[in-house]
């Protein structure tokens, strides 16, 4: 019997150790994905937020935004992002005209992705006016 109630603190205490403390990240867009779908050049400014909170217990700090390409702006926040708070990353894309399929690496410390890296994508379809 006490080999049993031995072994069952053991598995309390080391499933305490597993659970994560810190910032986390949890953005709105599906899949972390924005579709742009059909625009068009003119018609569109090329310009989206991807929204997030910070659903963790410690101060979300975005430390780089990295973009596939040359056609796509990226805009962090520059202030650490506290629990329960929110947040964006604005990107602009160029319009160019043809399929858009491009992605966004966020490097954090967000402790829910691994290396606090996360990937984001766009996507959609620019014609010519």
């Amino acid at each position: 019997m006490k080999n049993i109630a031995a072994l069952i603190a053991i598995v309390l205490i080391t499933s305490f150790g597993f659970a994560q403390n810190g910032p986390k990240i949890e953005f709105k867009a599906k899949d972390n994905t924005i579709d742009y779908g059909t625009v068009t050049k003119k018609g569109d400014n090329g310009i989206r937020s991807f929204e997030f909170t910070n659903t963790g217990d410690a101060p979300l700090i975005i430390t780089n935004v990295l973009s596939t390409c040359g056609c796509l702006v990226p805009t962090k926040p520059n202030e650490p992002i506290m629990p329960g708070k929110s947040g964006k990353i604005d990107v602009k894309y160029s319009m160019i005209p043809g399929p858009i399929r491009k992605t966004i690496t966020v490097e954090s410390n967000a402790v829910n992705y691994e290396a606090g890296r996360i990937p984001l994508k766009i996507k959609g379809d620019v014609i010519a006016d």
